[in-house]
């Protein structure tokens, strides 16, 4: 079945500053349907991504969890901190009083007068018991209204991790689901299946204009843009390669929009484990340089993305164009040639999205131009992976240490110069268990009637200040 996408206009990153006409004064009410293909088994922030699948730790679930839970802190367009449970922070180092030698403790104090969606009120104890779950291996306590965090070392990251939707405060009642202070709270709750959230009343940061959101998860790009067509969802996903259909076409009438953010995803091949013998890695870099980004960006992403040599977008680290991202043939022939036998490598893909089988076709068939084979697999287990990386933050140092958890390699330190993060993604891709391929952005189509919707930075969707203009057709 085609569908006719002329009706979408694409928009800017912050869809809310054109959302709503000037003077139009955001009524209360509605229920918004949103539709997306993620299926989180939990609602908890701190329930563990399997370093297997990466994509566990979506989009979609941060948009889900900033609905339901708030952090300590959180940033602005620019990735500046700002105050959010925490009113105020202070940190100190070193032989300060009260600190262990070399170590660094942070004090973030509790915003008074903030109750859980249960009625708890927030405190410096709930607090620090919640990012004890998150993170074991913090020492994270309790100092009268403060909540004190104290770290091997020093990290200049702390307040930027401390941002991050998995790092949110919740309130764990093994009888009952989680407990958040966030702007909506759960009606019902069908794992992988259903989510239907309510307006909080009582809301610390004032009481959204929607009554409710109702997210049917688990459902492809193809039944997300039917149920946006027939008008049974409000806020859906669309796919890279289904954006550029969009950009010529308007229809003020039906008012539907499209956001695309920055580069926030990594397509990448990521190898099941380490570099065995110097043989395998000649074979891994003659893999790298077969690979003809330009024409599978054209083809088969349709335009979308930037192709990509390094795992930070150049946005974040102001380096990535160093990498080059052209094929060399010539040069993976001579890495190839410089092995006996190559044994056959399986290449696994997601079975869920028919693009990511046809990217590993197109890559299978670079490689055997430099002489490799690589036999394309649905298969849950295999040689490598094509994966798309959500990256954890905007914060470079963040999503590289975060990239290189979901490679299986060393981390290495956080925080310094440029020079030491491009030193540590250099030590990162001389592991040689990713191949980045394109930095993507994620994209999302909204109806008409929804207003005032935002996709933040880091590629989430929120829609704590959104509402519907329930008077037009």
């Amino acid at each position: 079945m085609r569908f006719d996408w002329r009706w979408l206009v694409v928009s800017s990153m912050m869809v809310g500053a054109v959302a709503a006409n000037a003077g139009t004064r955001p009524p209360y009410g509605g229920a918004a349907h949103v539709a997306m293909r993620a299926a989180p088994a939990t609602l908890d922030p701190a329930a563990p991504v399997p370093a297997d699948d990466p994509q566990l730790d979506s989009f979609a679930r941060r948009s889900l969890t900033m609905l339901m839970f708030d952090t300590l802190v959180t940033t602005d367009e620019n990735g500046r901190v700002q105050p959010w449970l925490a009113t105020s922070w202070q940190s100190s180092s070193g032989n300060q009083p009260g600190n262990q030698p070399g170590n660094q403790r942070w004090q973030l104090r509790i915003r008074r007068g903030v109750r859980f969606h249960d009625g708890t009120p927030l405190s410096a104890d709930v607090a620090a018991a919640s990012l004890r779950a998150a993170n074991p291996a913090w020492n994270v306590s309790a100092e009268a209204d403060s909540v004190v965090i104290e770290i091997g070392g020093v990290d200049p990251e702390l307040l930027a991790e401390l941002a991050l939707a998995r790092n949110a405060i919740v309130e764990r009642n093994p009888d009952s689901a989680p407990s958040g202070t966030g702007p909506f709270h759960v009606v019902e709750w069908q794992p992988g299946k259903k989510l239907t959230l309510a307006a909080d009343e009582d809301c610390w940061r004032g009481r959204p204009f929607l009554d409710s959101i109702e997210i049917e998860m688990g459902k492809s790009f193809h039944e997300q843009v039917t149920a946006l067509e027939l008008g049974k969802a409000d806020l859906v996903e669309v796919a890279p390669e289904q954006t550029h259909q969009f950009s010529q076409y308007r229809d003020a009438q039906a008012g539907r929009r499209l956001a695309s953010s920055a580069p926030v995803e990594l397509l990448a091949l990521v190898f099941a484990r380490d570099v065995s013998s110097p043989d395998e890695k000649l074979l891994r870099e003659a893999l790298a340089l077969s690979v003809e980004r330009g024409s599978i960006k054209s083809v088969l992403l349709q335009g979308a993305g930037q192709p990509a040599a390094s795992i930070l977008p150049n946005r974040m680290s102001g380096y990535g164009f160093v990498f080059p991202v052209g094929a060399d043939l010539p040069r993976a022939h001579q890495a190839r040639d410089q092995v006996r036998a190559a044994p056959p490598w399986t290449i696994g893909y997601g079975d869920a999205d028919p693009v990511d089988r046809l990217l590993v076709e197109r890559i299978a068939l670079n490689a055997k131009d430099a002489g490799l084979a690589l036999q394309p697999t649905a298969a849950p287990i295999a040689d490598l992976r094509l994966v798309r990386i959500p990256l954890a933050s905007t914060d470079a140092w963040i999503a590289l240490a975060s990239m290189a958890t979901v490679t299986g390699a060393s981390a290495g330190k956080v925080g310094g110069s440029v020079e030491d993060l491009y030193a540590s993604e250099l030590a990162l891709l001389a592991t040689q268990r990713v191949i980045p391929l394109f930095h993507l952005p994620v994209s999302y189509a909204a109806a008409g009637p929804l207003r005032n919707w935002t996709l933040r930075p880091d590629g989430s969707w929120t829609l704590a200040d959104a509402w519907l203009d329930i008077g037009k057709p």
